[in-house]
């Protein structure tokens, strides 16, 4: 399952960038390469996964709008390889802060089907001891 498509990219980034990141033929050839993009979403879902995969189920049953959003600006950073304009490096660490936020339990996906797919909580600490030598009981007529 993939989180984001390249009609997600052009709604969010708009056709322009994208044909520009990934028109890479010389001469240029006026089109969107799929090739190119598929790659970077396809980078940006294992990115995306290497952080969900320590708190939730993959695959999520549905694709909640935060990865969606996610993993549209790790692509996006992915596209434009070596050279992201601050703007986009930013959104890139932005994106990244809340994938280890997310993998760290500090964040939520915010809807009741992902956090479904967490797993069941150990119900916390538990702690086994000898029972007690002096209780209320051996003590009593003392």
């Amino acid at each position: 399952m993939t989180y984001a498509a390249k009609q997600d990219l052009i709604d969010l980034f708009g056709e322009n960038e994208l044909l520009r990141l990934t028109d890479r033929a010389s001469p240029q050839t006026g089109v969107i390469d799929d090739v190119v993009v598929t790659r970077a979403l396809e980078d940006a879902d294992a990115e995306v996964n290497a952080y969900l995969s320590r708190q939730f189920t993959l695959p999520l049953p549905e694709v909640p709008r935060l990865v969606l959003n996610l993993a549209c600006d790790v692509a996006r950073y992915k596209l434009h390889s070596e050279h992201a304009p601050e703007q986009v490096a930013e959104r890139y660490k932005r994106a990244v802060a809340m994938l280890k936020a997310l993998a760290e339990g500090k964040a939520s996906l915010g809807d009741d089907e992902a956090s479904a797919s967490l797993p069941a909580p150990s119900g916390g600490p538990q702690v086994s001891a000898p029972s007690r030598t002096f209780s209320r009981d051996t003590m009593e007529g003392y």
